[in-house]
């Protein structure tokens, strides 16, 4: 799966197990970050682009919380380290959200490229 420019955004992402729009079930993959993660990847078998969605949403949210709750137990710069990656983890959902409700397969670096190996 290749990324998308915004002027292919009309072309069939196919459809999904729920009936839902793929663009839609992509976007909620990122939702409540690793967990509708998991959630998409389990439940929808047969549309690449929103397992593609739901596992790069589980390897990126995933991570970051296990690098955030490790963080915690240093004392100030655990805090200070953790307030920075909560802005950037927020704009990553922001963007990866709108890019997937969009029909965009917006692949991260090296966390796309595992995604798009393991679908």
């Amino acid at each position: 799966m290749s990324a998308r420019s915004e002027r292919d955004a009309d072309l069939d992402l196919g459809i999904t197990k729920s009936g839902m729009d793929p663009s839609v079930a992509g976007a909620l993959s990122y939702l409540l970050g690793f967990i509708t993660g998991i959630l998409f990847y389990i439940l929808e078998k047969d549309n690449p682009f929103v397992r593609f969605h739901a596992l790069q949403s589980t390897m990126v949210f995933g991570g970051l919380f296990v690098v955030m709750m490790t963080l915690r137990i240093v004392p100030v710069l655990g805090f200070v380290l953790n307030f920075f990656l909560s802005i950037a983890g927020f704009s990553i959902w922001l963007f990866m959200m709108v890019k997937a409700s969009q029909g965009v397969a917006f692949k991260l670096p090296v966390v796309g490229d595992i995604a798009e190996r393991n679908l």
